[in-house]
């Protein structure tokens, strides 16, 4: 029941490794992987094989954490949904109702998922057996290098699975996923680059693997009890919440909404009429559509983020001043992962529930639609966002370092709330030409991901393959797109060095930021005219 007679199993693989979308992925992720190696190939006419060369070692490096970041990002975005989406199909109550084991309906979904993302991975080996003869690394640390990736798909998969059991839409169980894998990711990656030899090989084939499946044991086992024992249920298999009653039974965090700050994204609950001339789509979305599945996705989202907050602002802003910027860093990541879950689906909800047609025939303008679902979605994410905002203020008053650096700091929050509204625009625009929650989610995503990580990546690659210098201009314009380009070419003295001498430590590219400030404008305004027009053209149409 749980391998060769497993309909759960059987009928997920069928439906998403016979898609063209399957092909299509695979197709591109060996090109893209492809391509990274073609660049990256060592351009020595003559390799000395009888030593270990520094570029095959950088090669081969590269081609893994390249490899180990890409599957981090997918592995939540196929496994986040497994339970979510039978809710959100309202086949949640007839996969309860089966006769299958609750562990077995859990182990199909699971290896279906991750299926998928397992092949990617092991088709990268021809790749890799390319990069062998060059030398600088030995066939141990591949090995070790493949299990500890392989380790690490299946763990962020059931972490995936167990978010889905949790919530009913996959955009809450999403955005939490990658929270709780972000940690995780940053300290594999650093134990990667720090770590090296025997004690490497040995923690990546012993001690992570153990962990892990401990780890991924626990997971399933509670995804499975709660299909066991599931919760009360409604009409269309929507589970009821209490709030009242969540709130006596929450741990941790305890969200108030008649008290501040949680007043401020948390609304209370009506107790009169909507006031002539409101906006009845902002009215609804902000005491309906947050809220209406309780605030377990928002507790979570909180506690996480200070969590990875504190240690961060101890680190970056009373220890490492001269890496503050880092710190902003994490806070642009945040709003990115949890921005878009607000936005990516006002659109999509309505054509998922057969309402955007009669929402369009009302007597309200495409203005009035746009601005309720948008002003509702921005404020609960910027609310969440400036949370993390309140440490960097803290940290550059109390530490009289910042004090000649006041405009560079100005810039860092300036850089933080134009980032959160491009985030915004963007998943608003993909909501409204996607036709799924989940696919405008993940779209929102491709599209930032590109924006964001895309330029200072590739800067960093050219300067790793040594095919660019710090001064080519042609590579380092496209940062204008990303605001960590613009984080980066903020100025900032010598006060934040803990020895220096007043000299400059970064003199900065103040031309890169207010060109980021330009390029971002530009985003609102083809976004917003996107957004227009795909609205009225639809107008148009169910008129």
């Amino acid at each position: 029941m749980y391998l060769r007679n497993n309909p759960v199993l059987q009928r997920e693989l069928l439906v998403n490794l016979r898609t063209n979308k399957s092909f299509l992925l695979l197709a591109g992720y060996q090109l893209m992987l492809s391509l990274v190696v073609l660049a990256a190939w060592p351009a020595d006419r003559r390799l000395d094989l009888t030593s270990n060369p520094e570029s095959a070692s950088r090669l081969v490096n590269l081609f893994f954490l390249g490899q180990y970041v890409i599957a981090s990002l997918i592995a939540p975005s196929f496994s986040a949904g497994a339970v979510s989406g039978e809710k959100e199909r309202q086949t949640y109550e007839m996969l309860l109702a089966s006769p299958m084991r609750p562990g077995a309906i859990v182990f199909g979904k699971m290896v279906a998922s991750l299926l998928h993302l397992g092949l990617l991975v092991i088709a990268s080996l021809p790749i890799i057996a390319l990069c062998l003869p060059l030398g600088g690394v030995s066939l141990y640390e591949v090995i070790a290098a493949y299990v500890g990736l392989l380790i690490s798909v299946v763990l962020y998969g059931a972490i995936g699975v167990f978010c889905s059991s949790y919530f009913t839409r996959t955009s809450s169980s999403i955005v939490v996923s990658y929270l709780a894998i972000l940690p995780l990711v940053l300290a594999a990656i650093t134990f990667w680059m720090l770590a090296s030899g025997e004690f490497r090989l040995k923690v990546s084939l012993l001690v992570i693997p153990a962990f892990a499946i401990a780890a991924i044991g626990l997971m399933c086992a509670n995804a499975a009890a709660r299909m066991l024992y599931p919760p009360d249920f409604g009409s269309e298999g929507k589970e009821v919440i209490d709030l009242e009653r969540e709130a006596e039974e929450a741990v941790g965090l305890v969200i108030q909404p008649d008290q501040f700050p949680d007043c401020l994204f948390a609304p209370p609950k009506k107790q009169e009429l909507m006031a002539d001339g409101t906006n009845p789509v902002y009215d609804k979305e902000l005491h309906s559509e947050i809220f209406s599945q309780g605030t377990l996705m928002l507790r979570l989202v909180i506690q996480i983020s200070m969590l990875l907050a504190i240690p961060l602002m101890g680190l970056f802003l009373f220890f490492q001043y001269d890496r503050s910027p880092w710190f902003v860093v994490y806070v642009i990541v945040f709003n990115l992962l949890v921005g878009p879950v607000f936005l990516a689906g006002s659109m999509t909800s309505e054509r998922e529930r057969q309402t955007l047609d009669l929402l369009l025939t009302t007597t309200l303008t495409p203005w009035q639609i746009l601005s309720g679902k948008f002003i509702v979605g921005f404020r609960i994410s910027f609310v969440l966002t400036s949370f993390l905002l309140w440490p960097l203020l803290l940290g550059t008053l109390m530490n009289d370092v910042f004090y000649t650096n006041w405009m560079s700091v100005l810039g860092m929050f300036a850089i933080v709330v134009m980032a959160s509204l491009v985030n915004a625009f963007v998943a608003l625009t993909c909501s409204l030409f996607c036709r799924r929650t989940s696919v405008s989610l993940i779209a929102t995503y491709v599209v930032l991901l590109t924006l964001y990580v895309g330029p200072p990546a590739l800067v960093t690659f050219s300067e790793l393959v040594r095919t660019v210098t710090a001064t080519d201009t042609p590579v380092h314009v496209l940062g204008i797109a990303s605001p960590f380009s613009a984080l980066f070419a903020l100025p900032l003295d010598g006060n934040l060095m803990r020895f220096g001498e007043g000299e400059w430590l970064n003199p900065g590219n103040l031309t890169t930021v207010y060109a980021y400030f330009g390029f971002s404008a530009a985003v609102l305004a083809a976004t917003s005219l996107a957004m227009w027009t795909r609205l009225n053209a639809r107008r148009g149409l169910s008129e």
